[in-house]
């Protein structure tokens, strides 16, 4: 769905009459949503149990999949999409914490490993049917195939699914704290979008404000949703958590920045662009159980940080993307990027998962989800503000595609500057624990 509406994104704007800045609202209303619902859903999980978090929330993202299929205007299409968000959210808050609780440790890496190449090959069938689909029926088929698919889905896991994972069953949940946390995240993420607007800066100092209330908060809380201590007393938890934040904050602008450049300053349709783009998750899918497994012999801190260091390389080389860059060249560094995060992610989730007591899995998979989705976020959100100083809220057109290039150009710089102290992160963590007992 994810990189199914980046392609459709053109498409979306012309049927809509939407500028650049409407269009980013159309993926950033789903990471905004998702990261204020994400913590909360995992602390809900380990209380009520995952499986049944994990259910709801296929239902209610397919609910909404088809409501976003008969959106009558751009407010109504992002208002859906923030509803999507938040079945996303119980989906991933849970997803990595029921195959953490089925397998043990030492195989834990492998088998999600084949949790991530499930994503990525959703993400790599993405482009090209998305492309296909909006060249041919229209934007809007997306959704209902998305609805389709999600019924399937809810059945298998009814179905097949039936053991719960429930440890803090009977424990209250901190509703003062989840709402401290999601305005705090809004005012945020607004705030940051917002930028360079005075409002925008009175909304970041909310935002932190709120964070610090709600750290203070927490620490004092009976029953939190966040517990603190795993990121006070787990040095691999929070850096592996902190280099997760940084690499999806430099990499998760790249297929939205591609396909505009692939679509206006190139000239191709939405199908051809979906192609192009197939090239990195591609890459992902086939290595990512390979590298989950690598990660289950040797230190995972190793694998992550060689794939962080590939990533700055293929950042950098897009930086110097021109009119003219042969499309060997564009396709031959997706490929690179998508084995460098295929390096990064499964070896970097076993890292979490392994560092926790049982109890928390639960969080521990909301947490991670969480900065996965403050880092898209965070990576949407500096494309948004480059393309508002320098085209602002017109449509991109044939006249300012240049600016437009010029902008992803800066944004490609500025991702690989950041994915370099990624690199320092991951390799400051130090290393995971390799003894049968579950770590605490």
């Amino acid at each position: 769905m994810g990189s199914a509406v980046v392609i459709a994104l053109p498409t979306i704007g012309r049927e809509y009459h939407a500028g650049a800045i409407a269009l980013g609202w159309v993926t950033t209303a789903y990471l905004l949503a998702a990261a204020v619902a994400l913590v909360p859903f995992g602390r809900l999980a380990d209380i009520h149990g995952r499986r049944r978090v994990f259910t709801i929330g296929i239902a209610g993202y397919t609910a909404a999949s088809l409501l976003c299929a008969v959106a009558p205007s751009t407010g109504f299409l992002i208002a859906l999409r923030a509803l999507q968000g938040v079945g996303g959210a119980m989906i991933f808050s849970t997803s990595a914490a029921l195959v953490t609780s089925a397998y043990p440790l030492n195989e834990r890496g492998k088998a999600l490993g084949w949790n991530v190449a499930a994503v990525y090959t959703g993400l790599s069938f993405g482009p090209l049917l998305g492309g296909i689909l909006t060249q041919h029926l229209g934007w809007r088929s997306l959704f209902f195939v998305n609805t389709a698919l999600g019924i399937l889905i809810l059945g298998v896991v009814v179905w097949k699914v039936k053991q719960e994972w429930a440890e803090f069953a009977g424990a209250r949940f901190d509703v003062r704290g989840t709402l401290i946390y999601g305005v705090s995240i809004v005012a945020l993420m607004l705030g940051f979008s917002d930028l360079p607007a005075m409002h925008a800066l009175f909304l970041l100092l909310g935002g932190l404000a709120g964070l610090a209330a709600f750290i203070a908060w927490q620490l004092r809380a009976a029953s939190p949703i966040l517990d603190l201590r795993l990121f006070r007393r787990n040095r691999t938890f929070a850096f592996s958590n902190l280099a997760a934040l940084i690499n999806y904050a430099a990499t998760a602008a790249v297929a939205f920045l591609l396909s505009l450049y692939l679509q206006y300053n190139r000239g191709f349709s939405a199908q051809v662009a979906g192609v192009i783009l197939v090239a990195q998750p591609a890459l992902q899918t086939v290595f990512s159980p390979l590298a989950g497994r690598l990660s289950d012999r040797i230190q995972p801190r190793l694998v992550v940080s060689t794939g962080m260091a590939m990533t700055v390389v293929s950042l950098a080389v897009f930086a110097f993307l021109r009119v003219d860059t042969p499309l060997a060249v564009i396709i031959a560094n997706l490929a690179w990027l998508g084995l460098a995060f295929a390096l990064f992610s499964s070896p970097n989730t076993n890292a979490i998962m392994s560092a926790v007591d049982h109890r928390f899995y639960g969080v521990a998979s909301g947490t991670l989800a969480t900065m996965r989705t403050v880092g898209q976020m965070t990576s949407m959100g500096v494309a948004m503000l480059l393309m508002s100083l320098y085209i602002g809220n017109a449509a991109i057109t044939p006249a300012n595609a240049g600016r437009f290039l010029l902008t992803a150009r800066v944004g490609f710089g500025l991702f690989a500057g950041l994915c370099v102290s990624g690199v320092l992160a991951s390799l400051a963590r130090g290393d995971l624990a390799r003894d049968a007992s579950e770590p605490t």
